[in-house]
């Protein structure tokens, strides 16, 4: 049989920035009416390759071909116009207007010099039929599920005829039934003949949408393969190389050296409409871990522990001391609390400030005026953290927002280590970033409540969506469901089909030893 011919096709692509080679002689190759997996670390160069894809960067050196013609586009707005359409994880689009507004922003219908609202809807709802898709179009996009803004995102991108669309990351802030609902419009796009390119970080939804895969490791392409002739387990060595099996079974022997002590005791603590009243109990030098399904409770909780939500039932205890509750953040974090956000675009990252000006903040947050530091010291600090983190960056005068995800997420787990917390929250610290830097965040977590290089051991609150995450770093899990919690588990009581059987059945609960 004839081999199938390429819609895009990128050869020898090459990519440098000052002390830094990103991209070296990567190929990529996309087909009609097929979904193509991009799959590789932080640090891979899928970002940087997306970017030349989409004219943001030009590239040193390669080739792109479009239709084989030879393209070069030097903006996002030439891209759009060879066709290629780009979705990336955050939606970025205006709750304020109608699903209508979002899908022909930029582009509005007119006649006789004013908008044809008629012509607006009809538009809109022309795009979301050709994606099968049943959304009103009048009602305002803040009160669109997720998943639906999601989609209209996509009709936004497709209003007009494309050959690629990329999505990068379009399913880390989804639960499954939306990304189920999402793989609908995908799997209809491709059998209309659209090239896809898919990034993600989860091998259970590469393998479920893609046809192919490409895997990209050290900036440079590690092969393309059919997703039915390459295994899982096959995927992952070529993502980060083959586990170390004496290191994987040293870690996973690791105990926890928890003390008894009490760092901080919630009874009763609940806020109307958010999360029914509960005890919880966190010990020094353990890990513990939240599972459950997304709107069971678990940021909810971890907000009212650090007091960015006022509890309205319940007190806390910090170390034994007496019943009170957090007014702000701030007196959270002078108890000695810590809070790594889910939302680290917007709630943790400051871009345009350095690696070093965000490691310093919640320290400056903490002590206020009366932290003085020579720009010697806060400079030997930083570069003492992105050390032991393995922080991956030039310098730490480097601006954050050049880092890949997994390193944006190991400068907030620094800075918050920086005020030497006695319980540090992390809700969903992984989501978003690869395979390889999740194990390495992990170890981490691990490390800072077990065997901590510098300091005493600390109480780690740890919130993922990833069972496997939860069961690997938890000495204790509480499992949640409706916003209230089901059980208590030791280590090891639990695996993944466990954890989702009291979710289902609401079996009793394990005391924790």
């Amino acid at each position: 049989m004839t081999a199938p011919t390429p819609v895009l096709a990128l050869q020898g692509i090459c990519k440098s920035f000052p002390g830094v080679r990103a991209l070296h002689e990567v190929s990529l190759r996309l087909f009609p009416g097929e979904v193509h997996a991009l799959m590789g670390q932080n640090g891979a160069g899928k970002s940087t390759l997306i970017k030349v894809l989409t004219g943001l960067y030009e590239p040193d050196a390669g080739r792109i071909e479009l239709a084989g013609q030879e393209i070069a586009p030097r903006s996002t707005q030439e891209a759009q116009d060879h066709g290629i359409r780009t979705v990336y994880q955050e939606v970025n689009l205006c709750p304020n207007l109608s699903v209508a507004e979002n899908i022909c922003l930029g582009r509005l219908p007119k006649r006789w010099g004013r908008i044809d609202w008629a012509a607006v809807r009809a538009e809109a709802q022309r795009v979301l039929a050709q994606m099968e898709l049943d959304i009103d179009v009048d009602q305002p996009l803040h009160r669109c599920p997720l998943a639906q803004q999601q989609m209209v995102a996509i009709a936004r991108a497709l209003r007009d005829p494309a050959k690629v669309l990329i999505l990068d990351e379009p399913t880390s802030s989804l639960d499954d039934a939306a990304v189920q609902q999402l793989f609908a419009v995908l799997r209809r796009l491709r059998d209309q003949g659209l090239a896809i390119l898919f990034v993600t970080h989860f091998l259970d939804q590469t393998y479920a949408l893609s046809d192919r895969i490409t895997v990209m490791r050290n900036g440079e392409t590690e092969g393309e393969y059919l997703a039915k002739d390459l295994g899982r387990l096959a995927l992952v060595n070529k993502m980060v190389g083959a586990a170390d099996s004496a290191a994987e079974k040293a870690r996973l022997a690791t105990t926890a050296t928890a003390d008894g002590a009490p760092v901080l005791q919630a009874e009763k603590i609940g806020r109307s409409g958010a999360l029914q009243p509960m005890d919880v109990s966190l010990r020094r030098g353990e890990v513990l871990g939240l599972a459950g399904l997304l709107g069971s409770g678990r940021t909810e909780l971890a907000r009212l522990l650090f007091g960015a939500d006022a509890a309205d039932t319940g007190h806390l205890r910090v170390a034994g001391g007496a019943p009170k509750r957090f007014g702000s953040p701030r007196e959270a974090i002078a108890a000695g609390i810590a809070f790594c956000s889910e939302d680290r675009k917007h709630e943790g990252c400051i871009l345009e400030l350095s690696v070093r000006e965000n490691i310093v903040l919640a320290l400056q947050a903490r002590h206020g005026l009366r932290l003085v530091m020579t720009p010697a010291e806060l400079e030997k600090m930083a570069d003492d953290y992105i050390r032991r983190l393995g922080i991956k960056t030039a310098s730490s005068a480097t601006p954050i927002g050049q880092l890949s995800g997994g390193n944006q997420q190991k400068v907030l787990l620094a800075r918050w280590l920086a005020t030497q917390p006695a319980l540090l929250i992390l809700d969903e610290p992984t989501r978003g970033i690869d395979v390889r830097a999740k194990e390495e965040l992990m170890d981490a977590v691990r490390g800072l409540a077990h065997a901590p290089e510098s300091g005493e051991p600390m109480s780690v609150l740890f919130i993922s969506s990833e069972l496997p995450e939860v069961l690997h770093c938890s000495d204790r899990v509480l499992v949640m469901r409706d916003r209230h919690v089901l059980g208590e588990y030791p280590r090891g009581a639990l695996d993944e089909a466990g954890v989702l059987g009291v979710i289902a059945a609401d079996a009793p609960a394990v005391a924790a030893e």
